[in-house]
């Protein structure tokens, strides 16, 4: 199957993907979370109804959109409640409301975008962007405000292919699968493939700054947004008149990222590629992980530079989550994963070869490397039983020069085992790289332990020591799961206040009034 055979999947609340897919844990995994002092939780508890908008504020939204475009029952709301981190599934199994919006409503066009934000600017009602819902920051839970979750689901248009500059208009409200299966009906793919994959959109991935998982080969989601339209109370604003310009700061630049907190991104413009009629995915096993970093290191400064470049530490290739059935074994050392798509795939993986055997590494096939295609945006899957079963399992992600990342990597690594082991509940910290640069690279950890009584309460004292580790590592507070309200604090310390002086007074001129996505990003003044 390949991506633009998925289909849309509509997200279950409370529970990541398919509702279709009901992944079992094996009986060696069960017995594993016995050693980690894992008990079955608590019963889920059932939300209680909270107070939706006022009459006259429903009013006033059914008058712009239509009476079926608003919607404040007590199901729709809760199922646009926060994201899909741990502490968010946590918290919407015990039935924890306070982040639940007041109505959910539904703009079709860019226009209904533009009213409905200078209705509610007027008004003075907080808005929150709202499509994939895969947030794993807190960026759909602004604090201390009722407000409208603005659902972009009907802004789901691929607007325009322009094959002679291989660009493509697309709504934000497009489901990623969808818009690669909409390319792929004339020959063409974005190639972003996060493992968010199956639920995040368009917009989500432009706002957020999102990295896919062939991100050495097509670029970061920022690298591939050529022009945007973003609706804000103050009006709307259309950028990107060609590819690059000299024209004054690419304000390009200053929207993506900026997580709804500027406006809501309504369109994008996107480089599009041929897909790719040639593929080869393999493993090559290395003897540690520094000895793969190394690896990885020359081919992403002196190439050739792979579609996908992975590398697992030794614990993450012992557990093998490349397979997410099998919980246990693995060849031992750390695995790398090589993956190459495209013109000249043989011809660039046999000259990778030969860079990666003189490193050290040792192909063991293209079993694994097949195993992790197939298999790559099944893991989140396991988190959902992992919780069932009383296990507290969540991930985090940095990124650093390559000259920093051993020391960042160990930094983290003890932050978190020592803070879950002072709680009682000593864990499983996995590792592993998923982007590289000429520069530097991305790491990426899964961390598992045994939920104590208060989960939420034990994550965040964990992702806070870590947090710090990292900042004192020299690391970025994150590369791809964006700021939210989870990294609110460490972004302020990592760019300083003066820089969000600046991003304030910007906020200032195009929402006045403080609608969009309160608390997340950019602190109040």
């Amino acid at each position: 199957m390949t991506e633009s055979d998925l289909l849309v999947v509509n997200l279950t609340p409370g529970r990541w993907g398919d509702p279709a897919q009901v992944v079992e844990l094996p009986a060696a995994a069960l017995e594993a979370l016995k050693h980690l002092g894992v008990r079955r939780p608590r019963a889920k508890t059932a939300p209680k109804d909270e107070a939706g908008t006022s009459t006259e504020v429903t009013a006033a939204l059914e008058k712009l959109l239509g009476t079926e475009h608003v919607k404040t029952d007590l199901d729709t709301r809760w199922a646009h409640t926060r994201g899909y981190s741990t502490p968010d599934l946590l918290r919407h199994r015990a039935g924890d409301t306070t982040d639940m919006p007041a109505a959910v409503v539904y703009p079709g066009s860019h226009d209904d975008v533009q009213a409905l934000l200078t209705a509610c600017s007027e008004q003075g009602v907080a808005v929150v962007p709202y499509a994939g819902g895969t947030s794993v920051v807190g960026g759909l839970a602004p604090q201390g405000t009722q407000f409208v979750a603005v659902d972009l689901q009907r802004l789901n248009r691929l607007r325009e292919v322009d094959e002679v500059s291989r660009t493509a208009t697309i709504e934000a409200g497009v489901r990623g699968t969808a818009a690669e299966a909409l390319l792929a009906e004339r020959g063409y793919t974005l190639g972003h493939f996060p493992q968010s994959y199956e639920g995040a959109s368009i917009g989500g991935y432009a706002a957020t700054r999102s990295s896919g998982q062939a991100s050495a080969g097509y670029g970061r989601f920022d690298q591939m947004v050529v022009g945007l339209t973003l609706a804000t109370p103050s009006g709307t604003i259309e950028l990107g008149r060609a590819p690059m310009s000299a024209a004054g700061p690419d304000l390009r630049q200053l929207v993506l990222g900026s997580e709804g907190t500027l406006g809501i991104i309504t369109s994008v413009v996107l480089r599009i590629r041929p897909r790719p009629t040639e593929r080869s995915f393999e493993g090559w096993r290395f003897d540690s992980f520094d000895q793969g970093l190394a690896a990885l290191r020359q081919l992403a400064q002196d190439g050739p530079l792979p579609t996908v470049l992975r590398l697992s530490d030794e614990a993450e290739t012992a557990i093998n989550l490349a397979d997410p059935n099998v919980l246990a074994g693995g060849p031992g050392g750390a695995l790398a994963i090589v993956g190459f798509e495209g013109p000249r795939t043989p011809v660039r993986r046999a000259e990778a070869a030969e860079v990666l055997t003189a490193a050290g590494g040792q192909s063991v096939g293209e079993g694994p490397g097949e195993t992790w295609r197939q298999g790559r945006y099944r893991a989140p899957y396991l988190r959902d039983p992992l919780l069932d079963e009383g296990a507290l399992v969540e991930t985090l992600e940095t990124a650093g020069f390559w000259s920093t990342l051993p020391a960042l990597k160990a930094a983290v690594t003890d932050a978190l085992v020592s803070s879950l082991s002072g709680q009682g509940t000593p864990p499983v910290v996995l590792c592993h790289i998923s982007h590289v640069y000429e520069t530097g690279a991305s790491l990426y950890f899964t961390v598992l332990s045994a939920q104590t009584d208060d989960p939420v309460a034990q994550w965040r004292q964990a992702k806070a020591a870590a947090s710090q580790a990292i900042a004192a590592a020299g690391g970025t507070i994150t590369h791809h799961h964006a700021v939210g309200t989870d990294h609110r604090d460490a972004y302020v310390t990592e760019v300083g206040p003066l820089a969000i002086e600046a991003l304030q007074a910007v906020k200032q001129v195009l929402d006045p009034n403080g609608i969009l996505n309160p608390g997340i990003l950019i602190p109040a003044r």
